[in-house]
């Protein structure tokens, strides 16, 4: 069954949540203490991690932060907090979308369905895409050195952004593309965010020896000139 991680101090949100997750075949549990949201993703390895900004000792931004530095879970942060700024911030700290409270449950699952989808299931057409002597494969998020045992992990919205560019190298892409790509038109998905999210991955790609990859077509959109299949 698929398992969901509900990092929320509030137990009556918790709980309609876990019960609204059963009837859609999700599993929903989550941590209470509070100081080992960490330890408790590690060890139960969720499928997908919903996470509040407010919380007891380090907020949702910290924790974000955190996870990513050991896994790539698909992660949504839910919070009354909505103002742009949080929304870019959790975009920052590695999340890959953003639900604002209050919400209505079936919005909330629909969106989990979609994250779930773009996660594990995209491109499952793809086999590889060859850059020089680096290969991405799609379907793992990861792109890997040929002559070498080295390999890079992207987010599943990191990888989707370089699916979207690669299947049309060689032509500009609008960010619009881009952002239905990833989103598919969610609302609060702007330029800011997309630009946030090509930073991340602009710099993922440096430090693993790939640069000037992805090019910014002013006014257009971006741009890789060689990709071959």
């Amino acid at each position: 069954m698929t398992s969901i991680m509900i990092v929320e101090d509030d137990a009556k949100i918790v709980s309609e949540i876990q019960h609204f997750l059963e009837r859609w075949q999700y599993e929903g549990f989550a941590p209470t203490d509070f100081q080992e949201v960490l330890a408790n993703c590690t060890e139960n390895q969720p499928d997908l991690v919903l996470i509040d900004i407010s919380l007891p000792y380090f907020n949702g931004f910290y924790w974000c932060q955190e996870i990513r530095k050991v896994s790539q879970v698909p992660i949504i942060f839910i919070s009354s907090a909505d103002e742009n700024m949080n929304q870019i911030m959790a975009m920052n700290m590695g999340a890959d979308d953003f639900v604002a409270k209050t919400f209505d449950l079936s919005v909330l699952v629909a969106k989990i369905q979609a994250l779930l989808r773009r996660s594990y299931d995209f491109g499952q057409t793809v086999v590889k895409y060859q850059l020089g002597t680096y290969e991405f494969l799609p379907t793992e998020n990861v792109i890997k050195r040929m002559d070498e045992e080295e390999s890079l992990t992207l987010s599943p919205n990191e990888s989707r952004i370089l699916l979207a560019l690669m299947q049309r190298h060689g032509t500009v892409v609008p960010k619009e593309t881009i952002i239905e790509a990833l989103w598919q038109s969610d609302s609060f998905i702007d330029n800011n965010t997309l630009a946030v999210n090509l930073t991340r991955l602009r710099a993922k790609l440096a430090g693993f020896g790939i640069t000037d990859l992805i090019q910014t077509v002013k006014g257009k959109g971006y741009l890789i000139e060689e990709a071959v299949k």
